[in-house]
């Protein structure tokens, strides 16, 4: 009978953790952005929003591919507390990125990471497209590697969304 309790108290206390350990979300990291207009803000401004960071490139094939469907993404969530943030990583020349948002007319936000901070600080990004998802508590709920799968994406948005803060 003894042994039993101890069994049962083990499974408990195992479960919890496997709990605690499977349902943590690692927060994003506090870093600083620089719009391509100058504008600057933290990581932690954006608390209490839906935030898509999308590490990309202008050389890269795939990041330029899935632009179309960022902005598909930020236009349809926009306007309930989501933002997309486009981080151009720091060996993609300022000139160049400045070209191509202009050019593109996208609508949503474009830093550059000219030291390499802010990849740094989301696990040294160096692959792109390389995307986080994080929820209204500064959360990171999402890292993809490569372009998303859009539908799965936006219901992820979608429950994130409606979560409360």
């Amino acid at each position: 009978m003894k042994l039993k309790l101890m069994v049962a108290v083990a499974v408990i206390i195992l479960a919890l953790a496997g709990a605690i350990i499977f349902t943590h979300k690692p927060a994003a990291p506090d870093v600083g952005f620089n719009t391509l207009q100058g504008q600057t803000f933290r990581t932690t401004d954006l608390r209490g929003k839906v935030v898509l960071v999308n590490f990309w490139a202008t050389t890269c094939t795939t990041c330029i591919k899935e632009m179309p469907g960022l902005q598909a993404t930020h236009e349809k969530f926009n306007g309930r507390g989501f933002e997309t943030v486009a981080v151009a990583m720091d060996y993609d020349p300022p000139a160049q990125v400045a070209a191509y948002v202009e050019r593109s007319a996208l609508p949503f936000t474009f830093v550059l990471d000219r030291d390499g901070g802010i990849a740094h600080g989301f696990e040294s990004v160096r692959l792109t497209p390389t995307t986080y998802l994080i929820n209204k508590r500064g959360e990171i709920v999402q890292k993809i590697l490569g372009e998303p799968d859009f539908g799965k994406l936006h219901a992820l948005i979608e429950q994130l969304l409606a979560e409360p803060v």
